[in-house]
């Protein structure tokens, strides 16, 4: 995991050869389905010195950077028109939530605040963004209209840490990891847009990152019920039917669904170091598509 407080287009290739390349390298497994050939996903990488954004096709072909080396920003994700993208910087000295269009270019701050404000999300109505903010003290989630006003602290919870908010795709519902369970361990809750109908998720063990599917049935995760591991679990919105998608031993963390639903991506580190990985919505045909010896993670398609 990484700390807070530190940092034209090309052809796509055939989805055919790049498996048969990464199973005769031993970096995928070409049972399940494969992921889609078109699209883009955006990502945070390590390629030099700072954290950056980067986008690339979504067969991993043709990375290139988005925010320049020098300025640390990360957790990026798509608006729901695929137009712009989300993200964490600190541009203006510590870390803000901004806007940018999916070229990389006019930079808009939705948040301006002397906290710690990350973990953007933009409504499905493209009208509010969720995020995390410690501007009264432990990590809250808030919601802020897009153009920086009225923001409002949704989990008011000063003895607790509440982080990795996403929103159902109706908008009506918030998703979100917190340990005000007790025991500093973290555990999964779900919220109204207002942040009434506070309701736990029946999940064992520790559990950060969810993400909801985009049809609103399911949810994924990141699972620590596995001493010393971390493998992505899915299950149905109400917490039942929990299942362990990654299933082997290392580092599977940080999914996210694609647009149709068929395929997750993640980050891992079966690889030796920090990987963007696809698979099947059921776990199955696993592929690298960051195939880059720094780190790589955070990924997100583009609606």
């Amino acid at each position: 995991m990484y700390a807070w407080r530190g940092p034209g287009r090309r052809p796509y290739a055939t989805l055919a050869t790049m498996l048969a390349v990464l199973v005769t390298l031993g970096c995928g497994d070409a049972t399940g389905p494969e992921p889609p050939a078109a699209g883009e996903i955006v990502f945070t990488s390590i390629r030099e010195r700072f954290m950056r954004i980067w986008v690339a096709n979504a067969d991993g072909t043709g990375q290139r950077p988005l925010t320049p080396e020098g300025e640390t920003s990360l957790e990026p994700s798509w608006t729901p028109d695929g137009s712009r993208i989300v993200f964490t910087s600190w541009l203006d000295g510590n870390p803000d939530i901004f806007l940018m269009d999916a070229d990389g270019s006019d930079w808009r701050p939705v948040t301006r605040d002397t906290a710690y404000d990350r973990s953007g999300r933009l409504s499905p109505d493209g009208r509010r963004v969720v995020f995390v903010s410690e501007r009264t003290g432990d990590p809250d989630i808030w919601v802020i209209d897009v153009d920086g006003s009225n923001p409002v602290n949704l989990t008011r919870s000063p003895s607790s840490f509440d982080v990795d908010p996403d929103w159902s795709p109706d908008g009506a519902r918030i998703v979100f990891a917190s340990d005000r369970g007790g025991g500093r361990q973290f555990s999964l809750w779900t919220m109204g847009a207002d942040g009434s109908g506070l309701t736990r998720l029946p999940v064992e063990g520790g559990a950060r990152s969810p993400s909801w599917s985009p049809d609103g049935s399911r949810i994924v995760f990141t699972s620590y019920r596995d001493i010393g591991d971390a493998e992505i679990y899915v299950m149905r919105a109400d917490g039942r039917s929990q299942t362990n998608l990654s299933g082997r031993a290392g580092v599977d963390e940080l999914p996210r669904w694609s647009p149709d639903g068929e395929f997750i991506l993640f980050s891992t580190k079966r690889d030796g170091n920090s990987e963007i990985y696809a698979m099947g919505a059921d776990g199955s045909g696993p592929v690298n598509l960051s195939r880059h010896p720094r780190w790589d993670a955070m990924a997100a398609w583009r609606p």
